[in-house]
């Protein structure tokens, strides 16, 4: 467009909105305040429009699945099966972002979320994925240093903390029959950098098994009490009501479906198995 279109568009918008937009100085022109303010507001839904357009053309028969994940579960469990949807769904793209703290579906234009909770969120559907189990773990040659015969050997050994779950200690201990106050230690922000100083030998760790099954079988890490207990909650994929028809995310809630089905009917066949007279 020439100069003088662009003039004659913003004058035409002045006079739509009543408002002067712009300041003219000689042969210059600047944002006015309430320019500015418009522009602030406008930019996001300007944002929306570049972005769903450049996704149309770069990949006009799939789409593009804006996902939030918390970062251990989206590499530990997702990761590893992301490529068979990618395979089975050639035509979509998964852009993802990780966050430790609950998912802003309004301010940070996010499809959908993997989040660990038994929280509701407004406006929202989810479907369930999978229950955590944790258990108590660290190195084997840290092991060896204690005498853990009970709960309470572990209460008195040294106890790694995550920050964002900082009553899972007191909790474990509670299912297992001991009420204590549990004194704060050394703290992390993520359950993988809490494992890899649990096998640097720092302390006990109180960690989800998906996380830990291959530092069990290498035995980098190894359990300080044999039986698992049920987490405080459980991580699903949650996402607006608004979006439940956008098609990307409809081929991915059918994916998991299918991963949460195959799941419990390996349980359910493993059940059966171990309740047959020996």
């Amino acid at each position: 467009m020439t100069q003088g279109a662009v003039s004659r568009q913003i004058r035409a918008l002045e006079d739509h909105l009543g408002v002067e937009l712009f300041i003219r100085r000689r042969q210059r022109v600047v944002l006015s305040p309430a320019g500015t303010a418009y522009l602030e507001e406008i930019g996001k839904a300007l944002s929306i429009i570049r972005m769903a357009s450049t996704s149309l053309k770069v990949n006009p028969d799939g789409g593009v699945l804006n996902l939030g994940i918390v970062p251990t579960f989206g590499t530990r469990w997702l990761a590893p099966r992301l490529p068979d949807f990618l395979q089975k769904n050639p035509g979509i793209t998964v852009n993802l972002t990780t966050k430790l703290r609950p998912f802003d579906f309004a301010g940070e234009m996010l499809d959908a979320a993997i989040h660990f909770g038994a929280e509701d969120w407004p406006d929202t559907e989810r479907l369930h994925l999978i229950d955590e189990t944790v258990i108590p773990a660290c190195s084997p040659d840290f092991l060896a240093g204690l005498s853990i015969g009970s709960v309470e050997d572990i209460a008195d050994a040294p106890l790694l903390h995550l920050a964002t779950r900082p009553d899972a200690w007191q909790a474990w201990f509670a299912v297992n029959g001991l009420d204590i106050e549990v004194p704060a230690s050394m703290t992390f922000d993520q359950f993988a950098t809490m494992a890899q100083a649990a096998a640097h030998g720092l302390g006990l760790a109180l960690l989800p098994e998906f996380l830990i099954e291959e530092e069990l079988r290498s035995g980098t890490l190894t359990p300080v009490w044999n039986e698992a207990n049920q987490s405080i909650g459980s991580y699903s994929l949650i996402w607006p009501t608004m979006r439940k028809n956008h098609p990307p995310l409809l081929r991915f809630q059918q994916w998991l479906s299918e991963i949460v089905v195959e799941k419990e009917s390996v349980a359910a066949l493993s059940e059966q198995k171990d309740s047959r007279p020996h």
